[in-house]
């Protein structure tokens, strides 16, 4: 194996025997041939008119499967590689399509074979190091896309020239003759499109639970069984709260779920209590002391660190796997029977109490719109300086309190704006605000980083100026996986310059790479607190 997508691959180089995010070998591989196929499918579709959406859906799956702690099922992967197998032969003999190369050709039903070809499309296989570093750039990119529109799709809303960029891109990435200038405009293009993607996720969500609130949280628990739903998907949240009405049980959010608290559709239902525990990484303590069963419906999974800790109480649904744990499959209308779950929590103990904090959030763009005015005076009247964006992703390393200590340390007249789990750094440091406008403004998940994207554009028109680059904003973003990828992405299709990024620049770029973004969007890796201070107050 060799994979480095993450910002945990080992010695910032590449996890090449076990992966840090704990998967092994084999389902490294399957991942790899998944993508591989994929691939090989989008080709055929390329080549076919009046494409079924179902098949466009089929390729957003698939690469939603293989982003970092989805899915740890192996077995899982290659029944998702032989059946994207099956769909692609079949179309080829129903269009008679002929000169197509060899991943739309790859063909076999013996899972021996699919192994053995398995080691042999992985991401060295490209031996250029800077083509190899800007496709892999753009296909993580592509993965990051493909999960905000699986979301959006699944709400009912469909972007079809997103559908289309992503199966054109991923059969660009299977030529032979790679121009590098090429490459660097199609990884423009691909924020673009990532862009358009996030947009038509921020309608979905919007539209179908109404417009997040400023919201207080509970993080405390109660007396009731319930069940904990983490990831990101809010049609899976909407189905549980809905079937566990007036059953006794309670729902609880974790992690990247937490904003879901700011939706009006979800305030609706009496029994959900609020959110449970903290970043993704702190899962294995946390799911123990939950007592209750999990439901995940994503990415950010840990490895139990005992196979009887809590597996019997897992469960995953859709692109989310895990050896052991039972899966929970949609119908061809897409709904999801939770009734085993409900049974389940009935038999369990109510959560043990972890905290009795109240954090503040909801700051979506539409509520930072309403703002807009007492935060343009703030800023005129000298007492907001500067926004600083600290958005992205969490992760389990130390070096990561750089974080916490940042946002601690930053003058009292600046703003921070976050989405995703990179919060859990510091939104319960109680930084105060600047006359009633908290200095932390959580906008919700990394499904909601539009949000920020659209309240920078807010802000520059506010000031009639002619770029984001104008405003007094920082970007001081971390990042962990591909998600944070395909939104870094789209700021740079937006032309921003000036992102800080740590706690590591990827280990996918290489030098060539790395200097095409520092001379042209002047990014930069973080370096240690006081010297950056020193950068982004200055």
């Amino acid at each position: 194996m060799f994979c480095f997508q993450c910002q945990e691959t080992a010695g910032n180089k590449g996890c090449t025997k076990v992966g840090v995010c704990g998967k092994n070998e084999d389902t490294a591989n399957s991942q790899d041939l998944l993508i591989y196929v994929t691939k090989g499918l989008a080709e055929v579709l390329n080549n076919i008119e009046n494409v079924d959406e179902k098949y466009y859906d089929l390729i957003s799956n698939n690469m939603f499967v293989t982003i970092t702690n989805a899915n740890f099922d192996k077995e899982d992967i290659l029944d998702k590689v032989e059946d994207t197998i099956k769909l692609k032969d079949k179309l080829i003999e129903e269009n008679n399509l002929a000169g197509l190369s060899e991943a739309a050709l790859y063909t076999t039903d013996d899972r021996n074979e699919l192994k053995r070809k398995a080691i042999e499309v992985g991401v060295l296989n490209i031996v250029n190091e800077d083509e190899r570093s800007l496709v892999e750039l753009i296909t993580y990119g592509l993965k990051g896309m493909a999960a905000y529109n699986h979301h959006a799709n699944v709400l009912g809303y469909r972007n079809k020239e997103v559908d289309r960029f992503i199966a054109k891109t991923l059969e660009e990435s299977l030529k032979d003759d790679k121009d590098i200038n090429n490459l660097i405009d199609l990884t423009i293009k691909t924020g673009e499109h990532g862009l358009m993607a996030m947009e038509t996720l921020d309608r979905a969500n919007t539209e179908k639970f109404g417009n997040p609130e400023i919201t207080e949280v509970d993080f405390s628990a109660g007396d009731r069984p319930a069940i904990l739903i983490s990831g990101h998907d809010l049609n899976d949240m909407e189905m549980l709260l809905e079937q566990t009405k007036d059953s006794g049980v309670d729902i609880y959010t974790h992690s990247e779920m937490l904003p879901a608290n700011y939706y009006p559709k979800f305030k609706t239902y009496e029994h959900f209590h609020g959110n449970y525990g903290n970043s993704w990484w702190t899962q294995n303590d946390e799911f123990q002391k939950f007592n209750g069963p999990i439901l995940m419906t994503t990415n950010c999974i840990v490895p139990l660190k005992k196979d009887n800790d809590y597996l019997d109480r897992l469960y995953t649904t859709g692109n989310a796997g895990y050896p052991g744990a039972k899966h929970i499959c949609a119908d061809e209308n897409g709904y999801k029977d939770f009734s085993e779950i409900i049974k389940k929590a009935k038999e369990c103990n109510a959560p043990e109490n972890l905290e009795d904090t109240k954090i503040v959030g909801g700051f979506a763009h539409n509520q930072v719109e309403a703002l807009a005015g007492n935060i343009v005076e703030e800023i005129k009247a000298g007492n907001i300086k500067k926004f600083v964006v600290m958005a992205g992703c969490d992760g389990r390393f130390k070096d990561r309190s750089y974080y916490t200590e940042f946002a601690e340390k930053l003058p009292k007249d600046y703003v921070i704006l976050t989405a995703g789990c990179a919060k859990y750094r510091y939104n319960k440091l109680n930084l105060g605000d600047i006359n009633g406008i908290p200095r932390v403004l959580d906008a919700g998940q990394c499904n909601d980083s539009y949000s920020l994207v659209k309240t920078a554009l807010l802000l520059k028109d506010a000031f009639e100026l002619d770029s984001v680059n104008d405003l007094p904003l920082e970007f001081n973003i971390a990042w962990y996986e591909q998600k944070a990828v395909i939104v870094l992405l789209a700021l740079l299709s937006l032309g921003v310059k000036n992102i800080h990024l740590g706690p590591t620049l990827p280990a996918f770029l290489s030098e060539t790479v790395v200097n095409f973004l520092v001379e042209n969007f002047n990014i930069a890796p973080i370096t240690n607190v006081e010297d950056d201070l020193k950068i982004m107050t200055a």
